[in-house]
């Protein structure tokens, strides 16, 4: 059983370091404590992409005085996904929809610092999803009579 235990050991740190190594320090504590990664109840903005890959991203935000107040996300992807929706969902807090508007696959990318060339679609998938939610949020403004 010893042998076991050295061998998962060792395997989880050869894949912690991988995971470092591809993800950055940054991308990497992300990816062991997502924050923001849940569903949220009744968003005012609510975004759904999925992406040339096949993973599916949601973003979930709430607002107070026309700026984000809460946000969250959901996705079935892999940790590049993980860590995208996390600092999508970051840098939407505190913005009003023009500052929504002007997030970018690259502001995402350099909020977790760096992927895999491979994974970089994934900053992409964050952002457009975002702009989803935003659109979302938009269109119910529109739709709602002003009643002064």
């Amino acid at each position: 059983m010893n042998n076991l235990d050295e061998f998962i050991d060792n395997l989880q740190s050869e894949i912690f370091d991988d995971a470092k190594r591809a993800l950055g320090e940054r991308g990497f504590q992300r990816w062991r404590n997502p924050k923001f990664n849940k569903r949220m109840e009744n968003p005012d903005g609510y975004g759904k992409v999925t992406g040339e890959c096949g993973d599916t991203m949601e973003i979930f935000l709430k607002f107070e005085n026309n700026r984000v107040s809460t946000a969250s996300y959901s996705t079935n992807g892999c940790a590049s996904s993980t860590v995208s929706g996390s600092f999508a969902s970051e840098l939407t807090l505190g913005k009003d929809p023009d500052g929504l508007a002007d997030i970018t696959a690259e502001d995402v990318l350099n909020a977790i610092g760096r992927l895999p060339e491979e994974d970089q679609h994934c900053a992409s998938l964050a952002a457009r999803t975002v702009q989803e939610a935003l659109i979302h949020y938009m269109s119910h403004l529109v739709k709602k009579p002003n009643r002064e």
